[in-house]
């Protein structure tokens, strides 16, 4: 009988080895960033002038 129960606490102590604890866990978002659009008003505000359109008289 002796042996007997030793075998059923060794098999319940196995069981238990398994087991893990995990403490509680934190996730966070990156952080969101916003630009603002850009409003070029009228003509020739802007420094880019494609090739051809400054003798056509576009910028």
């Amino acid at each position: 009988m002796r042996i007997y129960s030793a075998f059923v606490a060794v098999v319940l102590m196995s069981g238990l080895t398994g087991c893990a604890v995990r403490g509680p866990s934190v996730t966070v978002e990156p952080p969101k960033v916003l630009i603002p659009g850009v409003i070029v008003e009228g003509q020739g505000h802007g420094k880019h002038c494609p090739p051809g359109q400054a003798k056509k008289g576009r910028c």
